[in-house]
């Protein structure tokens, strides 16, 4: 339901200062899609073709690995489960850990195999432990998608062998990369292992960046004949993180040149800002049957803004708020707007919240503000 709000403007301390630096256009890579976001913000700062279908190739191993991490936080699964390779999982084809049928694995190790080596048994077996079958995994593996908002992708297995219907957007994947950074940085620690051993063959992380810039620190590769060559990178220098996707280009070199200029790029001529910490009050609204009859309203969540560097000191923050709100009202109610602006446009905008319940108050606050409330 939409409300007419009344509108407050807040404006950052800002220094004088003299015009913003200019900022190139981005760089155009030999590339089917790519998509560069920051971490704090979410925000896009470059792409192409970012919102059309491409196939993920191995780059759906993400998804594999943030549904079995939701095992693991949700108690389904331990690091050192015990699981039973299936024929099915054996005989998974192209990237292989060469697990042994009938042998039992623990969920590290094959999780390991899976992010490190892009193992497809590995893979296959995790989707079998979570779900009991690939299939099954897969349906789970959408309903993720759909609660992260990735609106342009739908799974049909757990590897990213080619499907019918196994299509991802280089958008979505940013959005999965940065669950998965800011959900499970325990987790994470495994995308910038540079190389896993098991049945006494070692093989090396695909993600050739990891090499070749010390600020890299994952995340997946994927390749088939039909998707090219892909990898998600993530990169933080100077306290910024930034995440690059790349898909179709026609070898690991290309895919590494390519996410490593749009990186240069971002961190070049883009910064971060922190606008509005979470839990902090920001307005004071009223609100009708409630004790006191006013209550303290903030954002949920950091508030991050990603600008061209230079310009953060023009910010403005527009705080819209419904105009007549009754408690009593929990802390998730959505109660108002901000939004961020750079001269005039909006940047950036998150809900604003009660920063704590909002209980209801007495019996004569609640018959007083009702009357009042018929006449405001």
């Amino acid at each position: 339901m939409k409300f007419p709000f009344a509108a407050l403007l807040l404006l950052l301390p800002a220094l004088a200062c003299a015009d913003a630096p200019p900022v190139p256009p981005p760089p155009t890579i030999a590339a089917e899609a790519w998509a560069l976001m920051d971490q704090a913000s979410g925000q896009i700062i470059t792409g192409h073709g970012a919102d059309q279908s491409v196939e993920p190739a191995s780059l759906t191993k993400l998804m594999t690995a943030y549904a079995v991490f939701q095992a693991l936080r949700g108690g389904k699964l331990k690091l050192e489960t015990q699981v039973p390779i299936s024929e099915h999982a054996w005989r998974a084809e192209g990237s292989r850990t060469f697990l042994d049928l009938g042998s039992k694995v623990p969920v590290e190790m094959l999780l390991q195999g899976m992010i490190v080596q892009s193992g497809n048994d590995a893979s296959i077996a995790l989707a079998e432990a979570v779900a009991g079958t690939e299939q099954t995994f897969a349906a789970l593996m959408n309903q993720y998608a759909e609660r992260l908002g990735m609106t342009g992708s739908h799974f049909e297995n757990a590897t990213g062998l080619p499907g019918a219907n196994h299509h991802v957007t280089v958008t979505d994947m940013a959005k999965l990369a940065r669950a998965v950074i800011r959900e499970f940085p325990d987790y994470y620690r495994w995308y910038s292992q540079r190389e896993f051993t098991w049945n006494g063959i070692t093989q090396a992380n695909r993600n050739g960046l990891l090499g070749r810039d010390p600020s890299v620190d994952g995340v997946k590769t994927g390749m088939t004949d039909t998707a090219g060559y892909c990898l998600i990178s993530s990169a933080k220098r100077e306290g910024m993180r930034l995440v690059a996707v790349v898909v179709g280009t026609d070898s690991m070199k290309a895919r590494e040149d390519a996410s490593l200029v749009l990186l240069n790029y971002g961190f070049s001529f883009f910064e971060t800002r922190k606008l509005q910490p979470a839990g902090q009050e920001m307005a004071s609204l009223r609100v009708y049957k409630a004790s006191g009859g006013r209550a303290a309203v903030g954002v949920a969540e950091d508030l991050y803004v990603t600008l061209p560097r230079g310009q953060g000191e023009r910010i403005e923050l527009k705080l819209e708020l419904a105009p007549k709100v009754f408690a009593p009202l929990s802390a998730a109610d959505r109660v108002g707007v901000v939004r961020a602006m750079l001269d005039g446009k909006p940047v950036a905008e998150a809900a604003l919240h009660p920063v704590a319940d909002v209980p209801l108050g007495g019996f004569f606050r609640r018959l007083w503000d009702m009357i009042v409330s018929w006449f405001n």
